[in-house]
């Protein structure tokens, strides 16, 4: 019987409990940014803290390695200090304490800076945690699976390490040399295709045509004619006869993209071929036996459109022989780093500036500013893959023939707004000996905030002051009081009518894009917007 979605598409989300369906995810710390871009990728399993023991990281240990190799180095940075943050198992199960030692190296979390003690929960530490290091290293503090010795050793052109990465591996090889049809399922942009190159290059049709076919881009009164064929002078227009995807991908593989797109009328006409293995040319008086293997990809909801009428069960049950699914790049940021490498390398090979990533001096400026790593590493991603390809090819050419990447202010306010939405904000943990930590933000005095904290936590979370609040584990009441005694700060009522009203039209009504500009409060912003009688567009 074939798997179920619920069976195998768990092989590309990470779970943190064991069981049958593998083992207990450990934490793990791995390189996003050094100054020598090699060092991107490696990482370091942190299997000690389950078993209760602490890893102090330095410029001198522990060592850092590929996935797969054994031998390794520590970060060995000049810049990061001897003396170690500690990490440690925290209050709650899967937490994560981090400690930095007193003159140690400066450390920011998540883009807050880190002084004493700070607790991760379990549910952060599955999110992604990104660390910066002397302003110089990024490292990201994570969940992974711990390494297998069956683990597939071929990358299938894929680039990454992460545990869906690595499960989403071994399902395409073990359906790889199989003639069943595969669903693909997986957000926009996240490679589905290339999950189809990959199982098509493996399997025993690897020498015949791999044809792929967007569903969603032919036209339903052309779809027999694309799909099956058609003979000249068939319809108007049929000036010769044409081969059709189903026969040009004869002995070979038929990789139809979009398929949740397709309209009705294609439905039904893919059914029939898929239940007889044959295809009735448009025109033709005699059926047409082809030899194809099939591979579908969807971002759609199969059920939810069934369930409405939008697609017919037969066909999904068709089409689902084995179902894969690929996970979205929110969901493995442990790889970010390598793959915005990866594409730069690209990018910048084609500009004839690849020597960018040749840096072997410890001591040079990193290539990759790690502010703007750790906002990478933060960024949601809707586009996924596709998305951060753009962007690398953005930033490598907008820092054309400069010794650092540099990105543009516009580009900055995009990452750092959307930095803000995915997963909870980190929280200092309490450090007083014996506090219970409680569920969200751990209470602080004000006077703990730094004027670089506050502003930043303020322009991470788009100026809304109860999420900064929580951020910064203080009070509402205590974040107005930093906001009026701060010189570099004001509030909506400082405002004057004309410049309300500039910024109203300059962005279109749109109350955020004011709120972000303007730097105050978002709420505050709407009443004095009321008062002037502005309405902002929703």
């Amino acid at each position: 019987m074939s798997p179920t979605l619920a069976d195998v598409s768990t092989a590309a989300v990470p779970e943190r409990t064991g069981g049958p369906q593998g083992p207990r995810l450990v934490p793990a710390l791995t390189v996003i940014s050094h100054p020598l871009p090699r060092r991107v990728g490696e990482r370091l399993s942190l299997d000690a803290l389950p078993a209760g023991r602490e890893v102090a990281l330095s410029r001198n240990g522990p060592d850092f390695s590929r996935p797969g190799a054994v031998l390794g180095q520590p970060l060995n940075d000049p810049f990061i200090s001897r003396k170690p943050l500690v990490l440690a198992t925290g209050s709650r199960p899967g937490a994560v304490r981090l400690t930095n030692s007193e003159g140690g190296t400066r450390v920011a979390v998540a883009g807050s800076p880190l002084e004493g003690t700070w607790e991760l929960s379990e549910d952060e530490v599955a999110a992604g945690v990104p660390l910066e290091l002397g302003g110089r290293v990024v490292v990201l503090l994570h969940a992974m699976e711990p390494e297998s010795s069956t683990a597939p050793s071929d990358a299938l052109g894929m680039v990454g390490e992460s545990t869906g990465v690595r499960r989403l591996r071994q399902h395409i090889q073990r359906v790889a040399d199989l003639d069943v049809p595969v669903l693909i399922r997986g957000e926009t942009g996240t490679g589905k295709e290339r999950v189809a190159q990959a199982i098509h290059q493996r399997s025993r049709r690897r020498d015949g045509r791999f044809v792929s076919v967007n569903l969603g881009a032919i036209p339903k009164e052309l779809a027999a004619a694309e799909l099956f064929g058609s003979q000249k002078g068939a319809y108007t227009g049929a000036t010769q006869s044409r081969e059709g995807f189903f026969r040009a991908a004869h002995g070979g593989t038929l990789f139809l993209d979009e398929v949740g797109e397709a309209p009705p009328e294609v439905q039904v006409m893919l059914l029939r071929v898929l239940e007889t293995g044959e295809v009735y040319p448009v025109g033709g008086t005699a059926p047409v036996k082809v030899d194809v293997r099939l591979l579908a990809a969807t971002d759609a909801d199969l059920e939810e459109r069934i369930r409405d009428g939008r697609f017919r069960a037969p066909l999904l049950h068709r089409l689902a022989g084995y179902d894969l699914h690929v996970p979205p790049l929110r969901e493995r940021r442990e790889d970010v780093g390598r793959l915005f490498f990866h594409f730069a390398r690209e990018e910048l090979a084609a500009l004839g500036e690849a020597h960018h990533l040749d840096n072997e001096d410890a001591w040079a400026e990193p290539w990759l500013p790690a502010p703007l790593a750790v906002r990478l590493v933060r960024f949601g991603w809707p586009g996924n893959i596709r998305q951060l390809r753009n962007l690398a090819r953005q930033l490598v050419i907008g820092s054309r023939g400069q010794p650092r990447l540099h990105a543009e202010p516009r580009l900055e306010q995009e990452l750092e707004v959307a930095a803000a939405t995915p997963g909870a904000p980190v929280t200092p943990a309490a450090s007083e000996p014996g506090a219970e930590p409680r569920a969200g933000a751990t209470r602080r005095k004000a006077s703990q905030v730094t004027e670089e904290e506050l502003l930043a936590t303020l322009r991470e979370h788009a100026w809304d002051l109860k999420a900064s609040a929580d951020a910064l584990g203080i009070p509402r009441p205590s974040l107005y009081d930093l906001i009026d005694k701060s010189p570099n700060l004001r509030t909506a009522g400082d405002l004057s009518p004309d410049e309300i009203t500039r910024a109203f039209e300059a962005h279109a009504g749109d109350l955020d894009a004011m709120a972000r500009h303007l730097e105050v409060s978002r709420r505050a912003l709407g009443r004095r917007l009321k008062e002037l009688g502005l309405t902002p567009r929703e």
